[in-house]
């Protein structure tokens, strides 16, 4: 049969272990071989002698001798190269010319030892040591796949992880505490002293090879991105892709933490969580020379990261604050000449920093108010509602902003003292930023922000936390505000 059409319940149990697409003959059999006296290993995919056995009857039958394109010796040429690289059911192949009426050789070969020869023991060891690496250290999304190894076979970090997971095993030392005056240069040390770690493991001429597989058909595949590089470069060139992207990070309850995100995450941040495979695999793979050979972030991905973290209201709470973060590290790696820090800059006089921390300071006014009644918890601030707009027109905007904090406002004066006070600080904090503003030229021009508004948003409000740079009382009520607002809604 090579289908089964009957009723799913009586279906041979052939069909139960295939896919829909194949046929029975398709199927892969191994069994196992028991002698009465009992044999410790009856599998005969276990078993190495039986394994030496038809490695030496296969290249005694192999009447094809040649020379070995890898080593350059003479020996018995495979026929035919290994599948199966990335997983059990892959059928690409990396080496194949066995299609004698197509284009695979012809054209520039008669035929195809011209083209690529290699020995089969060269083969069989090369091929089935990459899928070891592969299965083992690989990054895989669909057919892509990257893998780096050391050629010595000691470890090294993943240089596709993001900073948790790549020091995942000591948060402390990448969470950096908020009253601490230069943030930047206490993760640089931290970072600096994780990085060493594994230096110590590694020497400095160590060879590293980085390689990126895929395919574009099921029978084809191609190595899509190679670099070879020394250890000490491999290291120096990872630490600086998570010092130049670092910023604090809000990847879920559990995944908080200061560094660089991952590729994977960035497409996600740049194209929605929907992003369609093919673009996420080309996404990732534009992200590899960023780190591996330290290329300047690609702008387009930096622009689509921004205009999706300021579409607010289109996105969950955690995932517009995983996005917030992303587009924050993106414009700050892409801006290496502008050295901005993770903590706010309140000597920081550009128009798009200061229009953010106005937003941040009139988001956590109303956040604040909203707080006080169980029903407006679950509502959105104006400053929220209006982000997108404000990015896009933020003279404008700030208007409507503005005059809509006048109720939030008086409801805090008739609060309690704590409301009262947290109220003047906020009032403070608004004059402060709006008397900077004023000396700007341009800050009654409606053209749109940049990213950079993002990251004045974002210090701005983590300036209120608890422990930063204020801190009313110890009471855990002292809470910023907003944070409060978006926690209940996320419970």
């Amino acid at each position: 049969l090579k289908r089964w059409e009957g009723e799913k319940s009586l279906a041979p149990s052939i069909f139960s272990v295939i896919q829909n697409t194949q046929a029975p003959e398709s199927a892969f059999v191994r069994w196992r071989v028991e002698e009465e006296a009992g044999d410790p290993v009856s599998g005969t995919w276990q078993d190495a002698e039986l394994i030496k056995a038809w490695i030496a009857f296969y290249q005694h039958s192999q009447q094809k001798r040649g020379i070995c394109m890898a080593t350059g010796d003479e020996m018995v040429l495979a026929l035919q190269h290994p599948a199966k690289l990335r997983h059990a059911g892959d059928k690409a192949k990396l080496i194949s010319a066995n299609d004698n009426s197509g284009y695979t050789f012809r054209g520039k070969f008669t035929d195809s030892d011209q083209a690529a020869s290699v020995g089969f023991e060269v083969a069989q060891k090369a091929h089935n040591a990459l899928r070891w690496l592969v299965a083992r250290q690989a990054y895989r999304k669909g057919d892509q796949a990257v893998v780096s190894w050391a050629v010595s076979g000691k470890p090294i970090l993943d240089p596709l992880a993001s900073t948790l997971e790549l020091f995942g095993v000591d948060l402390s030392a990448l969470t950096p505490d908020p009253s601490t005056s230069n943030t930047d240069q206490a993760f640089a040390l931290r970072l600096k002293k994780a990085i060493a770690g594994y230096g110590s493991k590694l020497e400095p001429s160590e060879d590293i090879v980085f390689m990126g597989l895929d395919s574009a058909t099921p029978g084809r595949m191609a190595i899509t991105f190679y670099r070879e590089l020394k250890g000490s470069d491999f290291l120096k060139r990872v630490e600086a892709w998570h010092l130049k992207c670092a910023w604090p990070q809000n990847l879920g309850k559990e995944a908080r933490f200061v560094g660089a995100p991952a590729p994977s995450d960035i497409a996600e941040a740049a194209y929605g969580r929907r992003i369609d495979d093919k673009l996420k695999k080309a996404t990732v793979e534009r992200l590899l020379p960023c780190i591996v050979d330290g290329f300047q972030v690609p702008l387009d991905l930096v622009k689509s990261a921004t205009r999706h973290a300021s579409n607010r209201v289109c996105l969950d709470h955690w995932e517009w604050e995983k996005c917030l973060g992303i587009a924050c590290a993106l414009f700050k790696g892409y801006h290496t000449e502008r050295n901005y820090q993770m903590t706010l800059e309140h000597d920081r006089k550009s128009r798009d920093y200061l229009y953010g921390r106005l937003l941040a300071i009139a988001d956590s006014i109303e956040g604040y108010a909203l707080s006080l009644t169980d029903e407006g918890k679950k509502r959105e601030t104006t400053a929220g509602r209006l982000m997108q707009r404000f990015a896009d027109r933020p003279f404008s905007t700030w208007r409507n902003i503005e005059l809509a904090l006048k109720p939030y406002e008086s409801r805090m004066r008739a609060g309690s003292e704590k409301s009262v006070a947290i109220l003047m600080k906020r009032r403070n904090a608004l004059t402060e930023v709006m008397a900077m503003l004023d000396t700007i030229e341009e800050r009654t021009s409606d053209a749109p922000l940049t990213g950079e508004f993002l990251l004045g948003y974002h210090t701005q409000r983590q300036s209120f936390w608890p422990g930063a740079t204020e801190k009313i009382d110890n009471d855990a009520e002292t809470r910023d505000p907003v944070i409060q607002a978006t926690s209940t809604e996320t419970n």
